[in-house]
């Protein structure tokens, strides 16, 4: 197969890498990741929980239980769902949220919604008899779904809401970890699952002066609707006198900025990097469609999506949405089942089918937007994935209101906070509020983002031991750490779907405890062996590979332009989530848990 000429085209492929490169040298900062501030100390207050009306007033608990589940999202959720069909009752879920949801517990901004199909990432919906109300559920539908789910696996019960794990030690007489809180409690654990997330962390931006306006101020994952009024669906009447600053241009941006744009008097939307918009078409349930879902309906949806997005074949694509057709139009390009496929050329076409996917993302911009100076800077110049990619059906057309003004930093981002406003490109512009729609910490340290470390046999803290890289097997246990499991996408089967992978994790989890208590097991640990040879298998299958990396604009995906060394270690299995499952399911099926210490 002979590569497409320009001509053929429409575009010079030489012309968009030269530009791509020109692009991302522009963002390029020595500081990487550094450039966020930690939340802490004189920031705390930007980690306040505004939905809690009333706090919890409880003794410490010394007691003991079965299980402790750290983490009330999805993943820990769906590891207690599980548990509870095996027969486990004794559980405990720690969240430091004021109810279940994790994420969605937090991200309550307006417009706030998934952006992979609600029918295949709200989990257990065959198990609770509930079919969303749109393709992409709104958060309040999707906190709603995860009560619901605590709800009927009796998972409130023993919970603790409103709390934060600050430790957690192993007691090796006693074949029991030793979990203690911000509440003071020092309870004991024969398992610990943790499914910290990787989405709950807040990050502030390391700008100049931030605490030095004296206007209002809040980050989107602690919204605040006593200042803007109106509630997730918009409506913001709080704003209709302010002027308002929107810093960060980001998935959170792109779903908040129309609603803020709509309301208040003037908005500012600080820009570094655009975001790639693609078409979002969200819709309501069809009833007709709903009713006639059969049983095995969500697995066998959710499959099909996994298998698309893994570049796998199926009949037909059940989801037909923009992440299938990302990954559609790249195997297609590439012809990787075509008689006549050059293997050496397909990078070469993937990067093609890259560059024509993007050109129709730049056209968008182009089409929707009136101002040709906004559209041109509302255009994304890196590979696709080189960032997450983001729809919406009104984030580009909110800049063709009269009030609306894209401040375009040029790749250089905010200069300082003053008293009254935000400087950019040598200008200030005063305004009421600043709203930190700057996402949550990815990238940082496990310990740094779950809150506290982990001491093991031996006195072996995990930071530690993870210091030069994860080391785990499947991605779910690590040497030195018995009873302790993992729920996480580093060195496992990583999907855009995923709590399909919580799932999944969650299952495999389940069939080992079952397998204690069956065998009357005290302890399980991972073997070094085994460990060794998981690692040896995530770094030779890896995909993360440093040239593109190292190509990609600066972002959270390649810690802010300064690839991590250790980024290939920790990174998810490389061959995809569907393989990955596959050695997990064959793993239980040889029924010996093959790699364990086992200790009765």
């Amino acid at each position: 197969m002979a590569l497409p000429t320009k001509e053929e085209l429409g575009f010079d492929p030489d012309a968009l890498r030269d530009k791509y490169r020109v692009e991302r040298d522009k963002r390029l900062r020595e500081d990487a990741n550094e450039q966020y501030r930690e939340i802490k100390d004189e920031y705390a207050d930007f980690l306040a929980d505004p939905y809690v009306t009333q706090s919890i007033d409880r003794e410490p608990l010394t007691d003991e239980v079965e299980i402790a589940i750290i983490g009330g999202g999805f993943g820990g959720l769906i590891a207690g769902a599980r548990l509870k069909e095996l027969g486990f009752e004794d559980i405990r879920l720690v969240e430091k949220g004021g109810d279940f949801g994790g994420t969605w517990y937090w991200n309550r901004y307006p417009g706030a919604a998934c952006d992979t199909e609600a029918y295949i990432y709200l989990p257990l919906l065959e198990e609770l008899n509930y079919v969303p109300t749109q393709k992409y559920a709104h958060a309040p539908e999707i906190l709603s779904h995860s009560q619901n789910i605590a709800k009927k696996y009796n998972l409130y019960k023993n919970a603790c809401l409103e709390t934060e794990v600050t430790a957690l030690n192993w007691d090796e007489a006693a074949s029991r970890w030793i979990v203690e809180t911000n509440r003071q409690d020092k309870f004991r654990a024969r398992f610990v699952i943790m499914s910290n997330g990787p989405l709950h962390r807040p990050k502030l931006p390391g700008i100049e002066g931030i605490n030095s306006f004296r206007g209002h101020t809040f980050h989107t994952s602690r919204w605040d609707y006593d200042y803007t009024g109106g509630d997730s669906n918009g409506g913001l009447a709080g704003l209709k006198d302010k002027r308002v600053a929107i810093i960060g241009t980001g998935a959170t941006a792109v779903q908040c900025t129309p609603h803020v744009g709509e309301s208040a008097k003037q908005l500012f939307v600080f820009q570094r990097t655009p975001s790639s918009i693609d078409v979002r078409a969200n819709r309501k349930t069809d009833p007709k469609w709903a009713a006639e879902l059969q049983p095995g309906w969500q697995k066998e949806r959710m499959d099909n999506f996994n298998i698309l997005c893994s570049g796998g074949v199926v009949e037909e694509d059940l989801v037909k949405d923009g992440w299938t057709e990302i990954i559609r139009n790249l195997i297609s390009m590439a012809n990787y089942r075509g008689e006549d496929t050059n293997w050496d050329e397909v990078p070469q076409l993937m990067e093609i089918a890259d560059f024509q996917k993007m050109e129709q993302i730049r056209n968008r911009a182009a089409e929707l937007v009136n101002d040709p100076k906004t559209a041109e800077s509302l255009k994304p110049y890196y590979r696709q994935f080189c960032k997450r990619p983001c729809f919406h059906d009104s984030y580009l057309q909110t800049f063709n209101l009269p009030s609306v003004e894209l401040i375009d930093t040029n790749g250089t981002g905010v200069e300082r906070i003053t008293e009254n406003g935000v400087v950019a490109n040598g200008k200030e512009y005063a305004v009421d509020c600043i709203i930190f729609a700057t996402g949550f910490e990815v990238g940082t340290s496990y310990v740094r983002r779950s809150g506290y470390d982990v001491t093991g046999a031996g006195g072996l803290t995990l930071s530690e031991k993870w210091a030069d890289g994860m080391r785990t097997l499947h991605g779910i246990m690590t040497n030195g750490f018995p009873n302790l499991f993992i729920i996480s996408n580093s060195q496992a089967g990583f999907t855009t779907n995923f709590p399909h992978a919580m799932d999944e994790t969650s299952q495999h989890i389940g069939y080992m405890l079952n397998t204690c208590r069956n065998e009357n097991l005290s302890s399980i640990e991972v073997s070094k062996q085994a460990e060794d040879k998981w690692v040896e298998e995530i770094i030779a299958v890896s995909r993360f590979a440093a040239d593109f990396q190292e190509s990609c604009t600066p972002g959270y995906y390649n810690n802010e332009g300064k690839p991590n060394p250790k980024s290939v270690q920790n990174g998810p299995y490389g061959k995809g989530s569907r393989p990955y499952f596959r050695i997990t399911a064959a793993w239980r099926e040889e029924g010996n848990m093959a790699g364990i210490l086992k200790r009765h």
